[in-house]
């Protein structure tokens, strides 16, 4: 039987509930209609606003930080105050010693690269002059040479895979800058468009503003349309919980009440069945208990004790005759149930949902009536753009901007051209630097080959001398690629090393807007104040952090001070007629009713029926004793090996005769009674399990339907006024949200400076995240796989030494030149 185990809990719950107040009862309990949706509306200075760019956590930030403090190692030195101001103000007076007192540090990397330019051709020219010393054959071979070339191809290896590591990673930032570099100068543009729109659209976005009142009015007018039907599915809502369980609770209580009835008539006939199979079945059980036992007991059975004991269990162990009858329970059921109870509580469901449709019916004459008063709009919503004080800053800021865009696009222009041959020459040096790294690992692999195969009397050099050749392959195409590397570095990492050092730092400090703020470092004609249209004596840092913290130029400015905001938002007028008419909704709820006269005869029988008092215990007793005390089938084949094992060939047949039967009758007989048993078993502990919970829980849904009538329209009636009220609130805050939302709009949006504190930060995020730190990464790594160029060469050189045939080699236990009839093997080849 399939219950629900919470039904009671739930019925308890609903009996307690309805003690309670109504639910949705109180005036701050809104339901349904306690929050008005949030309107879209369509922002007028979106456009201005700047989205904040920042660079994606990647695998290469890690190398970014390694590259910002070597280069902060490099550059020791404070912002130069000072000499940008000089620069600014007067280029020609800047002194070359001040600058090379500022670039100590760079100069310092200069000597370096001119030592590097100076020092690896010369030695790749000298190397050549000597090649066959240095590249020659190893005189001999011993422990000693085996050592020394162990450690060298193992300083070879390790050398390699850190250049391989490097050139892998100036690939990787390589690509990367070149990927960034199109979208960063494409944003610039973009940036410079912000800022032009900031103010110069502002008369048109309040125009827009005032325009955007249609979509409060509209909305409130459709929710007038169907203002009774909202309202009446509020009540609905409320209410459903509590009679949708009242109604769930009907209908699984009907199903209860069929499924015991069914268990109970299938429990019935079970018995009756159990108690016809088991008449059959005690005589066919003693009569071969009979049998079997003289057979047993016989003189000439041999080895039958176990089995005579066996035998003398063999008799029925339940006993169905002695379980308590179920007649007087199926007659006070008989007929139960008569009513169906899935198309009454259905039925009962479709009365209960005509709610909404009743309000809407009463509500149409106070629509009528509240859309006139909708359908104004209010004087001050006119004149919002009108009375707006001027924008004087606007034409001079917006010229201004236009001025720097046009003069920037070239420049612009010639950044992509130059970063494409920048990029293309990084992947030409990078790819000669993985070129060696490949000739290295070519290199090792046939030369531990060919020193693998010495041993071999049949080898020959080819292999070690192949390796030989491709680490001086190497070698020499490290010399071709060591100038134009260090020069691409030392290039890339001035220009790229300043720009960290001397903007992206005192940028991301503030230093920078320091400097301007203080009066004199700018020339007159970089006044930013009066560029941006600020205040005389206003701090850009200060203005920056206001805009950043999201203050808008009407503070700013002091535009309250001219411009009275809240005397064009006012909407009281839309308030008191609404209130005056939302008073007259009436509903109607004594139609519904929740158990129909046959279902409450039905559960009245069921309650008087006594299923509960059926004792279960005895038959849950017969239940646990097997149907036959002894396993007839284990007995069976006992009887079979007994057959066997008989010195009497007639009693062997006998057994045999006697174990063939005992089966047929567990197949004929014991099994179907078996079935029949566990069939019962289920039956009794599904009843078993309900019955003392049913009654209690058919009187709880008796007593709970008939409180839960008559309370139901005193409920309505408590939530249809407290529903009323909610949509007066609801309405007037569609109103509300838009004036809140003009406030903020004309105040935080249309008038702010984010665009500008925006602008700011997403052209530092562009010069220093997205350029500057791809960029000095490539030099980094380009400069780590040139610096490496120099183990490279020293231990290849070294390594292949050890490729080339040896003139002698190690003399064994028996020399070649002692033994007899000995044919001499050349033992070197020339280079």
């Amino acid at each position: 039987m399939t219950r629900s185990p919470g039904l009671l809990a739930t019925l308890l719950g609903l009996g307690l509930g309805l003690g309670l107040s109504p639910p949705g009862a109180g005036a701050a309990d809104c339901g349904s209609l306690s929050s008005a949706q949030r309107l879209a509306f369509a922002p007028a200075a979106g456009v201005h606003w700047l989205a904040p760019r920042v660079r994606p956590p990647g695998a290469l930030n890690p190398l970014y930080g390694t590259v910002r403090r070597f280069l902060s190692v490099v550059q020791l030195n404070p912002f130069p105050a000072e000499l940008v101001k000089t620069l600014l103000n007067e280029p020609a007076s800047v002194k070359v010693d001040e600058v090379v007192r500022y670039e100590a540090g760079y100069v310092v990397c200069a000597v370096i690269a001119g030592l590097y330019l100076l020092v690896v051709p010369i030695a790749g020219l000298c190397f050549c002059c000597c090649r066959r010393r240095c590249g020659g054959r190893v005189k001999t071979e011993h422990k000693a040479t085996a050592c020394e070339r162990g450690t060298l191809m193992a300083f070879l290896l390790l050398t390699t895979l850190v250049l391989l590591t490097g050139v892998v990673c100036a690939f990787v930032t390589n690509q990367h800058m070149h990927e960034q570099m199109g979208p960063s100068v494409e944003a610039v543009p973009e940036i410079l468009l912000s800022l032009r729109g900031l103010v110069s659209d502002v008369p048109q976005e309040l125009q827009a503003v005032a325009q955007q009142f249609s979509l409060p009015q509209k909305q409130v007018l459709e929710d007038l349309d169907g203002v009774g039907m909202n309202i009446g599915s509020a009540i609905h809502t409320q209410l459903k919980s509590t009679v949708y369980e009242m109604l769930a609770s009907v209908s699984s209580l009907g199903q209860a009440l069929q499924v015991s009835v069914d268990h109970l008539q299938a429990l019935n006939s079970t018995l009756v069945e159990l108690r016809k199979r088991q008449q059959g079945l005690e005589p066919s059980v003693q009569e071969r208990r009979k049998r079997l036992l003289a057979l047993l007991e016989g003189p000439s059975c041999q080895g039958c004790t176990e089995a005579q004991n066996r035998t003398r269990t063999l008799e029925l162990g339940a006993d169905f005759h002695q379980v308590s009858p179920l007649d007087d329970v199926l007659h006070r059921l008989k007929g139960v149930p008569e009513a169906n109870f899935s198309s009454m509580v259905q039925e009962e469901n479709s009365t209960f949902n005509a709610l909404p449709l009743l309000a809407a019916l009463q509500m149409a004459d106070v629509v009528k009536e509240l859309k006139k008063v909708v359908a104004q709009k209010p004087e001050g919503l006119k004149t919002l753009a009108e009375e707006f004080p001027g924008w004087e800053a606007a034409a001079r800021w917006s010229q201004a901007l236009e001025e720097v865009e046009q003069r920037s696009r070239p420049y612009l222009q010639g950044v992509q051209r130059y970063e494409k041959h920048r990029w293309i020459w990084g992947y030409v040096l990078c790819s000669g630097v993985l070129f060696v790294v490949v000739c290295n690992l070519l290199g090792l692999n046939l030369g531990i080959w060919g020193l693998s195969a010495r041993e071999d009397p049949s080898h020959s050099e080819a292999k070690g001398e192949a390796g030989a050749r491709l680490l001086l392959i190497g070698v020499g195409f490290s010399f071709l690629i060591a100038a134009p590397l260090i020069l691409l570095v030392f290039a890339t990492f001035l220009v790229g090393g300043n720009v960290q050092t001397l903007v992206c730092q005192s940028w991301e400090s503030k230093e920078l807007y320091k400097f301007a703020d203080t009066p004199g470092n700018l020339p007159p004609s970089m006044n930013l104040s009066q560029l941006l249209g600020l205040k005389k004596n206003i701090s850009i840092l200060l203005a920056y952090h206001q805009c950043k913290e999201g203050a808008a130029l009407w503070s700013v400015l002091q535009l309250n001070d001219s411009y009275d905001l809240e005397k064009h938002l006012n909407i009281s007028q839309y308030t008191a007629k609404l209130q005056q008419e939302l008073q007259n909704l009436k509903v109607d709820m004594k139609n519904l009713d929740l158990l129909s006269p046959a279902a409450h005869r039905d559960l009245e029988a069921l309650q008087s029926s006594g299923l509960e008092k059926i004792h279960y215990s005895s038959f849950l007793v017969q239940i646990q004793k097997p149907v036959v005390n002894t396993n007839v089938e284990t007995l069976a084949q006992e009887l079979e090996e007994l057959a066997r094992t008989q010195g009497s060939s007639v009693l062997g047949q006998q057994l045999q005769q006697e174990a063939q039967e005992l089966k047929s009758l567990y197949r004929e007989k014991v099994l179907p009674q078996e079935s029949l048993v566990a069939k019962l078993n289920l039956t009794v502990r599904a009843l078993a399990s309900e019955a003392l919970n049913l009654q209690m829980e058919t009187s709880g849904v008796l007593d709970k339907v008939t409180q839960l009538k008559g309370e139901l329209p005193t409920w309505a009636t408590s939530i249809l006024r407290n529903e009323s009220e909610c949509f007066l609130t609801r309405e007037v805050d569609y109103f509300s949200q838009y004036v809140a939302w003009v406030r903020e709009e004309v105040t935080q949006r249309i008038a702010t400076c984010q665009p500008l504190s925006g602008a700011l930060d997403n052209s530092r995020v562009i010069l220093c995240d997205m350029m500057a730190d791809p960029w000095n990464a490539f030099w980094f790594c380009l400069a780590w796989c040139t610096f490496f160029l120099i183990p490279s060469i020293i231990f290849a050189v070294k390594t292949s030494k050890h490729f080339h045939p040896i003139w002698k080699r190690l003399s064994s236990t028996s020399s070649e030149e002692t033994q007899l009839f000995h044919i001499p093997r050349v033992t070197s080849l020339k280079l």
